[in-house]
């Protein structure tokens, strides 16, 4: 990767905010961090969430509710979005590597494509680990992934020294066109190595959730266990809902006037007692814990790690977070790892 030195990341997002629309993530204000828009005039500093927001960067991608397309009584109209080049500046690995999930999730799926090749991505190194994270036992952070983004921003651990900026792809070069940037001197091959070794020791080996694992797909967790813990849920959808790369969503038609009927699809969650339910009344998910097997499942199960090159939970420890009968993964994995 080419590497250059950095004096302010500000001065790379107002060039960037010129030809793209430009988010970050920041405070709203009543405590909360969100993604906003800012414009190449903001002079605000940029002040990196010390863990990742509630919200990743799914919807920007894979939109909570959208047109699919439109039916006049005798032809169909597709209803492709129209997306202005937009640029994520700010990411951490743990969601990029979520994208590089839902990239093959959603590799035919042309309203997310659509989506996808409009943006630019700006991943972000962690100096430190966030609370609840495990995404170095994961394989998923803390270090941005070179093939998961298109330009990595390098803080320092001397905050007066200048950041350092890669470069991961054709299209994070083209961005810098006209931006004057001096080639990186130092050893940052090995200080970003060392910043790695760092957070992956705040986190710890992470024995638990790797057992709890291991237990999952060898089949050794009791139907009992499942049970018990979906006794816990409320079916509230919350995981689901701040999980990246949770893709479930359930098709929707509605007549827009007397002439036209309209197919969207809005996102749905596999906790809910109906997700599953067929046509004739049988529900191969009727209990709440086979629900929460089947989404433990989704998320560990070798299968799909071979399906997708990676798990579907990349150690962000949002679902800990969120939920609200303490089955996030930390809760889950402590239940099931036995002892």
């Amino acid at each position: 990767m080419r590497a250059y030195s950095l004096d302010r990341p500000e001065r790379l997002r107002a060039h960037l905010a010129l030809s793209h629309r430009l988010y970050e993530v920041r405070a709203d204000g009543q405590g909360g961090q969100h993604w906003q828009t800012v414009a190449s005039s903001d002079l605000s500093a940029f002040e990196p969430p010390a863990e990742p927001p509630p919200f990743s960067a799914k919807s920007f991608f894979f939109a909570e509710r959208e047109l699919l397309f439109r039916f006049d009584g005798g032809q169909f109209y597709s209803a492709l979005p129209e997306v202005a080049p937009q640029v994520l500046f700010g990411l951490h690995a743990c969601d990029l590597q979520a994208v590089a999930y839902q990239d093959r999730f959603f590799a035919e799926d042309p309203h997310y494509q659509v989506r996808r090749r409009a943006t630019l991505l700006v991943g972000l190194d962690c100096l430190h680990s966030c609370a609840g994270g495990f995404c170095s036992a994961l394989g998923s952070g803390p270090l941005v992934q070179a093939q998961n983004a298109d330009l990595i921003l390098l803080p320092r651990q001397d905050p007066a020294a200048d950041w350092l900026l890669l470069v991961a792809s054709a299209a994070g070069q083209a961005a810098l066109d006209g931006l004057r940037l001096d080639p990186a001197e130092e050893d940052w091959q090995a200080e970003r190595a060392a910043n790695g070794r760092c957070v992956s020791a705040e986190q710890g080996a992470q024995q638990e959730v790797l057992a709890g694992i291991a237990a999952l797909n060898q089949g050794s967790i009791a139907a009992a266990t499942w049970e018990e813990l979906g006794l816990r849920c409320l079916g509230c959808s919350g995981c689901t809902s701040v999980c990246p790369t949770c893709s479930c969503f359930a098709p929707l038609e509605r007549q827009a006037d007397e002439a036209q009927m309209l197919r969207e699809r809005v996102w749905d969650s596999c906790l809910y007692q109906g997700f599953q339910q067929e046509a004739s009344g049988h529900n191969p998910s009727a209990s709440a814990g086979q629900r929460v097997q089947r989404f433990w499942f989704h998320k560990f199960g070798e299968a799909f790690k071979e399906r997708f090159e990676h798990y579907g939970c990349v150690g962000c420890g949002r679902c800990d977070r969120v939920c609200p009968g303490g089955i996030g993964v930390h809760g889950v994995m402590h239940k099931v790892a036995g002892p």
